[in-house]
């Protein structure tokens, strides 16, 4: 160890991604630098590498941060390790505390070429007695060294109807400037945002971000949990810090009693960088993204869903309601037809009735089979609604299972909205959700399942578990490994994950399942701000934005809703079979000029050229950049202005071909390019609902 006043500093990373650790004998390590290339002078901002919570020591300074551990303070070097697994940079740190016995070792993942890192924490108790977790880290850093008042935050508010609600807001809005160097001290406050639950993104998308107004650097992060999670940032005395973290204490009930010589391991985040402001770091979150995703067949072909529900069936299906629907998905373009709820339904009243999921008799006369053969002979691959977690309180399930196979609370089971819900640590749990997958894939000839998850059990369970967080996060674990499980012994069925629409959107369930439904939303015209925020939430090719056109729309209503779809994973639905051949005509050339797209799609990175969007901006602009071309939804919504100015800097001083992709022989739109700076001024002349898909392309 170099002399007591000198610091070591180990510089790691590549071509695409520079972080500096700075290690000193009498102070905790701390990430000095986290960049999009090669560093320059670290940050002064001493926010320690990683934070443990314990409840014999607490903080070392009392606040109600995730900050200044009293264990995160004392942590120091004990090594490192830098490997590499292919395109992928491994950096390990090692960290110990003398006083409590814990160790800490920090990976740090990044793929060759790509500014960001994925990031996670293991403590192991090294001491002689237990000691209890409260809260860990994933993540804790400071940022670029920065005041408050020249950064901003941003977070996406979600909910059902209304998901990824992006803002960016000045951050001084939540945390003051309070003058703390004249005071000696680091602050007490801090900007949290938490989930609680099994609905990761029930309130917010598990994701945030800080970026600086005048330099433009940016860090965009997201937990990759199935589960709750917290991320903070506050102001310290020499700058900004953000700290990321799965379940704690405080705020999901968790705690975690490690024994002599027991580990555990939090929940991965990665944390993506850039020095051109957000899209520049959306581009590199969204590089990152693909290269977490589980390998599978879906991510060449991203073929074409129709589902039933939205607008159309809403739960009711039957024979005669489903043959002509799917032949009219089959001649618009559709590649899958998934039935959707209630084809394992005889009463009508299904709700708290589920979890046998076998075929209703009265819905198919002759077999559900007879409508999957159906879905198959016109060349579709067939699939099928699931919300597999659960069992309603009136199911024959109920009673078959053993009560430990279910999440309980003192003892009873919990209940929530007529359902009980599953415990997958539970070996009999796992082996009834097998049994259904395989027997519907095996004997009926299912391709694809839409995964749906409909209840929120609340903090988890307290049944064999530290904490009932603790039994929570155990369960999300083996939620994961039960779908790994599945896509193991069935390689070439795609997965959708839904959550009443999407309360469960995040990349821990994203990297194993293929596609997003991103909304329940039934209303065409709120649909859009959704669409066009999703690709900050997560894929371009995994959002699955319902467009479900309907015979009594015009048709620019027609094209409207298609719009919102095609620049994402086009998820169809509407009642085709009785649009006139005008319309269907429309429908058509839209899933044509989707499927043209998907070359694309899987390699485009989004740009918002009206900003990000507002849930009640009259018109909303989403752009999937790949290479050469420019792929640019624009919807005009009612009550808007005719023209509309778009900011397009990575164009500037090119000039353009724009072309009217679709719809191809509509009139009513004009357009303008100023390649100086890098303006496309758009007017549409004709009423409101109207929308369009432009190619631009430099000539």
């Amino acid at each position: 160890m170099k002399p007591a006043d000198v610091a070591q500093t180990l510089r790691w990373g590549h071509a695409g991604l520079d972080a500096v650790v700075e290690i000193h004998p009498d102070r905790p390590v701390a990430l000095r630098a986290l960049s999009a290339g090669p560093a320059g002078a670290p940050v002064q901002v001493s926010q320690p590498l990683v934070e443990v919570l314990v409840p014999g020591e607490g903080r070392a300074r009392a606040s109600q941060r995730l900050s200044e551990t009293a264990v995160g303070s004392r942590l120091r070097y004990a090594g490192s390790d830098q490997s590499s697994d292919g395109a992928w940079r491994e950096l390990r740190v090692r960290l110990r505390d003398e006083t409590s016995g814990l160790g800490a070792e920090l990976t740090m993942r990044s793929l060759e070429g790509v500014a960001a890192v994925q990031t996670r924490v293991k403590v192991t108790n090294h001491g002689d007695k237990p000691v209890l977790l409260l809260a860990v880290t994933s993540f804790a850093a400071g940022f670029l060294g920065r005041p408050v008042s020249e950064l901003d935050v941003l977070r996406a508010s979600s909910e059902w109807l209304g998901e990824s609600r992006w803002s960016r807001r000045r951050l001084s809005e939540h945390v003051p400037d309070l003058g703390l160097a004249g005071h000696g001290q680091h602050g007490r406050g801090v900007f949290t945002l938490t989930s609680t639950g099994t609905w990761s993104s029930g309130e917010h998308v598990p994701m945030g971000g800080l970026t600086d107004r005048r330099t433009g650097q940016t860090w965009l992060w997201q937990i990759e949990h199935n589960g709750p999670w917290r991320w903070e940032t506050g102001e310290r005395m020499d700058g900004v810090y953000v700290a990321l973290s799965g379940p704690t204490d405080v705020d999901h009930q968790w705690s975690e009693l490690l024994a002599p010589g027991e580990s555990f391991t939090t929940v991965p985040v990665s944390v993506a960088v850039s020095d051109d402001g957000v899209e520049g770091a959306a581009a590199a979150l969204t590089a990152h993204r693909r290269a977490l995703l589980r390998p599978h067949p879906d991510r060449a072909t991203l073929p074409v869903v129709f589902n039933d529900y939205m607008n159309t069936l809403m739960g009711d299906p039957t024979t005669d309601k489903l043959l002509p629907l799917i032949d009219a998905a089959a001649a618009a373009g559709a590649e899958v037809f998934c039935v959707d709820a209630g084809w394992y339904d005889d009463g009508g009243d299904w709700w708290d009735s589920v979890g046998e999921w076998q075929p209703s008799q009265t819905r198919f006369p002759n077999g559900l089979q007879e409508v999957l053969a159906h879905i198959a002979g016109r060349g579709l691959t067939p699939g099928l609604w699931l919300e597999p977690e659960v069992i309603g309180v009136r199911s024959p399930m109920a009673d078959k299972l053993p009560a430990e196979a279910f999440l309980q609370r003192g003892g009873e089971r919990v209940a929530e909205h007529g359902r009980y819900h599953l415990d997958l640590r539970h070996p009999a749990a796992v082996a009834h959700l097998d049994q259904v997958v395989d027997r519907l894939v095996e004997e009926l000839g299912v391709g694809y399942f839409k995964l749906d998850y409909n209840i929120n059990p609340g903090a988890g369970t307290d049944r064999d578990a530290t904490s009932v967080g603790a039994g929570l996060l155990a369960h999300n674990r083996a939620h994961l490994a039960w779908l790994e499980g599945v896509l193991g012994r069935h390689p070439h069925l795609v997965l959708e994950n839904c959550g009443s629409g999407a309360m469960r959107m995040d990349y821990a369930l994203l990297t194993r399942m293929q596609l997003q439904s991103t909304s329940d939303q039934q209303d065409f015209l709120r649909y859009p701000p959704i669409a066009v925020a999703a690709p900050l939430s997560l894929l371009p090719e995994q959002a699955a934005n319902w467009a479900y056109p309907q015979p009594e729309m015009a048709d620019e209503e027609i094209a409207f809703t298609l719009v919102t779809g095609i620049l994402g994973r086009l998820y169809l639905s509407g009642n085709l079979h009785r649009m006139t051949p005008q319309q269907f005509a429309l429908v058509k050339e839209g899933v044509r000029l989707h499927q043209s797209l998907r070359p694309d799609l899987i390699r485009a990175t989004p740009c918002w050229p009206l900003g990000l969007p507002g849930w009640n901006d009259p018109w909303l602009a989403l752009g999937l950049r790949a290479e050469d071309s420019t792929h640019l939804g624009i919807w005009r919504r009612p009550g808007a202005i005719d023209t509309t100015v778009l900011s397009l800097p990575h164009l500037s001083g090119r000039d353009l071909s724009v072309e009217v992709a679709y719809p191809a022989a509509a009139n009513g739109w004009t357009h303008t390019w100023n390649p100086r700076t890098a303006e496309l001024t758009v007017t549409a002349t004709c009423p409101a609902p109207t929308a369009r898909i432009l190619r631009l392309r430099p000539l």
